[in-house]
């Protein structure tokens, strides 16, 4: 069951008719990217995609990766299918020309990850590390490191890796031990291990670029004395080719659940030499620039695996004959009717639908900031992006991911206990899917942060932003009869949303652990009004289609029977979450730690 196909018509209708891609890439300068230009690398990108990565999906989750002496192969066809992805230059496209990319918006790097993805994401890991590592070099590297180190990743040659967490510490950085002791040339002898190290070492590479995170000797405690240096696999000679070996070895791989084509690898330093980005002590700052694309690229992975859960059920639900719909035989000359029929299977097939599909549309909405953040005129204008996308990051990667995992699961369900079974794929999907919630900061962690930093400390001024947009969209939407479902609705939840957040702040005055006990609840409820305007725009455009007149009836009568479904099946979750987050922190927090037992 290695079949996928790219969703190429879905993705058009959200770049081009949701998003306006194609006025939006001439507004921002990108001549490089016309429509001919962008078909085409949808086109070749679905290719490589379905006929190269899809196949190697299911037998690389089988196979997994090997260590053996610090060294790690990986699954058979993933090396040869990298040499394929750099040969046809996908690693160049979404960077500068100055370094030897393609100069082409990130938005266009986004959509081809979206495939990647889909197809395989345990191999598009190791390609998808290094584009964090590229950003954090372009952001705050010196001219030198990004002639030695930038160009070798831009074209492929080399990869990348953040190295963050160590077995003691977690998500909370500040107590990390790893050392940097200067050393007479300027660079530093790295010592310590990291662990969870995604893409930490494989064969697939001449090179792997480590970004880590280290305290130097003088550094004052807790995240305020981090840096961050650059250790390579193995130390760049001065023409640029490949020196010796560095004082970084794998020690082992890390037994997981899920994604076992890619390596995820403990390593360890020992006195190897690195080299310092951007100012001493300010590191976890340079990181943000490598965790907040680490964190767009995992929202991905929610929309990945949805659309991969749902295009297997699907087939699926439209063969499989079992029993008899309710209301008579759709299938009178089958022994029984196709599963399709049946009502509670049409509710996870709709459910998987509209969160690959309204995942999407919001990824590309963040894709669109990116490209305004780094390409528009005014300053402003890249503000507005930025605050925008500040707002939307945390939703995007916790929201996503949550709805990712829930439609693999409801993927699995419509198959019954074949979808237990491994040969279907099924059960591959709900696995790889399982730690998108946990890594680049968990649910919980990117709630905290959306409420706390991104809204309260903002006194709502990111929300506002936001709300500001679905309120224009409401008021010219007013009068538009088939619309009007959707935007009462919408109306009625941007009016709430301001009240939850105010509701919320005014307790956190008194007791701030009711920030972290309405947290998750409200990003969820973030999550499904965003998803709320992007549908109701959604249903906007393919009502105007219909009306214009279209051979693609089917496609535009399918986007609007799953706005409607969002809206009448999906959307009341909202008021959960909100009675959740007004019950408020007691209930969670007047048991004491001793008492509970069990």
């Amino acid at each position: 069951m290695s079949e996928i196909k790219i969703p190429l018509r879905d993705m058009r209708f959200s770049m081009r008719e949701l998003l306006n891609w194609d006025q939006h890439y001439a507004a921002l300068g990108y001549e490089d990217a016309s429509p001919d230009v962008v078909d085409a690398i949808l086109e070749e990108g679905a290719k490589f995609c379905e006929n190269v990565l899809a196949p190697i999906n299911q037998s690389g989750d089988q196979q997994g990766c090997t260590w053996k002496d610090g060294e790690v192969t990986t699954p058979d066809g993933f090396k040869e299918a990298y040499q394929q992805f750099v040969e046809a230059g996908w690693p160049s496209m979404p960077h500068d020309v100055e370094v030897g990319g393609q100069g082409l918006p990130h938005s266009l790097g986004t959509i081809l990850s979206e495939m990647v993805g889909t197809a395989n994401w345990s191999w598009g890991m190791y390609p998808g590390l290094s584009h964090g590592a590229m950003n954090t070099l372009d952001a705050h590297g010196t001219d030198e490191q990004k002639e030695t180190y930038l160009t070798k990743l831009v074209e492929g040659t080399w990869t990348g890796t953040m190295c963050l967490t160590e077995p003691h510490c977690g998500t909370d950085l500040g107590i990390l031990r790893s050392k940097a002791e200067p050393n007479d040339d300027g660079s530093y002898a790295i010592s310590g291990t990291k662990i969870f190290i995604s893409a930490g070492e494989h064969d697939m590479a001449e090179n792997i670029v480590h970004i880590v995170l280290a305290r130097l000797p003088d550094a004052p405690a807790g995240t305020k004395g981090i840096s961050l240096f650059i250790v390579p696999k193995f130390l760049p000679n001065a023409d640029g080719s490949v020196g010796e070996r560095n004082g970084v070895t794998c020690g082992s791989l890390e037994h997981k659940m899920g994604i076992h084509g890619n390596a995820t690898a403990v390593l360890n330093f020992d006195g190897a030499k690195g080299f310092l980005i951007g100012p001493p002590n300010k590191g976890l700052n340079c990181m943000f620039t490598f965790m907040n694309t680490a964190r767009l690229g995992t929202a991905l992975q929610g929309v990945a695996h949805a659309e991969a859960g749902f295009q297997k059920s699907l087939a699926y639900a439209k063969d499989r004959l079992q029993m008899r719909s309710l209301s008579g035989p759709k299938n009178p000359e089958g022994a029984a009717d196709p599963i399709i029929v049946h009502p509670d299977v049409r509710r996870m097939l709709l459910t998987q639908k509209a969160f690959a599909e309204g995942g999407r549309m919001l990824v590309l909405l963040c894709a669109k900031q990116v490209d305004r953040s780094n390409a528009a005129e005014t300053e402003e204008e890249r503000k507005a992006a930025d605050d925008l996308l500040a707002f939307l990051t945390p939703i995007a990667k916790a929201f996503l991911t949550e709805t990712g995992y829930e439609s693999a699961n409801l993927g699995l369900q419509c198959f019954g206990g074949h979808g237990y079974i491994a040969e279907w794929g099924m059960e591959q999907n709900v696995r790889d899917s399982r730690i998108s919630t946990i890594y680049e900061g968990t649910t919980g962690i990117q709630a905290l942060d959306l409420l706390g930093r991104k809204v309260l400390m903002t006194q709502g001024e990111l929300l506002r932003n936001f709300t500001k947009i679905v309120h224009k969209f409401c008021q010219a939407e007013l009068d538009n009869e088939a619309l009007a479902p959707y935007v009462t609705k919408l109306q009625e939840l941007n009016k709430e949303w301001g009240e939850l957040t105010m509701n919320v702040g005014v307790k956190a005055m008194e007791n701030p652990d009711e920030v972290g006990a309405a947290s998750v609840d409200y990003l969820m409820y973030s999550g499904y009004a965003v998803q709320a305007y992007l549908w109701a725009l959604a249903a906007k455009v393919a009502n105007e289609k219909l009306a214009e007149g279209t051979s693609e009836e089917d496609f535009y009568r399918s986007k609007l029977a799953t706005a409607r479904f969002y809206f009448d099946r999906i959307l009341p979750r909202t008021a959960t979450h909100a009675a959740a987050m007004q019950s408020g922190a007691d209930n969670l927090m007047s048991l004491d730690a001793e008492h509970f037992v069990f």
